[in-house]
């Protein structure tokens, strides 16, 4: 038993998570630096839990036009390639199926009564409704609707916080993030749950740049009793991969 358990270690030990904890990924070489800084937290868990996260690591990995860099991570972490899916996702079928039934303004009208389809998910359906939008006329109509339903800005704590504030706030915050819109950002980080999250950090960095800075900080706040930290980190950086800096 004691044998298995070091070779549980070793599959996916990458030397202590504080051993580097002064080093940023600034250069050439960050994505391979910050992958290694997310590997980094996640090797200060229990193997079984780096276990769970070594396919949704390797997902993320994939996002990297580095062929050898996503050949030796499979390699490292002995995990089989991610599956693409090319499946539609949920809250875009659910937008598509309120599009499909009326025109922007009923889309709206029903998005505020709260009926189906927005009864359940309505600021991930309203976000996907905001991506589907013919010009940015009708994507400001959506976007700034999603603000009305969301409210003022509550306390960061508390039972007074409303959770579909919360959920409008981060759906708010990717659109901002994917369109390089750095006030928008800002506005709508603010309304979630957690606006200083490390995830939000690295969407932020997408739009400033330099998303390296944050890898002292991605080791530094190794959890090891949950994957969350690392969760957030592959998110966060995921975004960057996929879709580049933005100009």
């Amino acid at each position: 038993m004691i044998v298995v358990v070091l070779i549980g270690l070793t599959l996916f030990e990458t030397g202590p998570a504080n051993a580097l904890d002064g080093q940023s990924c600034e250069g050439a070489e960050e994505t391979a630096c910050m992958l290694d800084a997310i590997w980094s937290a996640a090797s200060v868990l229990p193997s079984d839990k780096q276990t769970r996260l070594a396919r949704p690591f390797l997902e993320v990995v994939s996002m990297s036009r580095d062929v050898a860099l996503k050949r030796a991570w499979r390699s490292r972490l002995a995990v089989p390639e991610p599956r693409q899916t090319t499946d539609t996702p949920y809250a875009t079928e659910k937008a598509r199926m309120a599009l499909a039934e009326g025109d922007w303004d009923a889309f709206l009208q029903d998005a505020r009564s709260g009926g189906r389809p927005f009864n359940i998910g309505r600021p991930e359906i309203m976000a996907a409704g905001a991506r589907l939008a013919p010009n940015e006329t009708v994507r400001r109509r959506v976007i700034e609707t999603m603000y009305e339903l969301a409210g003022p800005r509550q306390r960061a704590s508390g039972l007074d916080r409303s959770f579909e504030q919360a959920d409008f706030g981060y759906a708010l915050a990717e659109l901002a993030m994917e369109a390089c819109d750095l006030a928008e950002f800002d506005r709508a980080v603010a309304l979630t749950a957690d606006p200083d999250s490390l995830r939000y950090a690295l969407w932020r960095h997408r739009i400033t740049g330099n998303a390296g800075v944050l890898a002292s900080r991605i080791r530094r706040e190794a959890d090891a009793d949950d994957t969350h930290h690392v969760r957030t980190a592959l998110e966060g950086y995921g975004a960057i991969l996929q879709r580049g800096y933005c100009p």
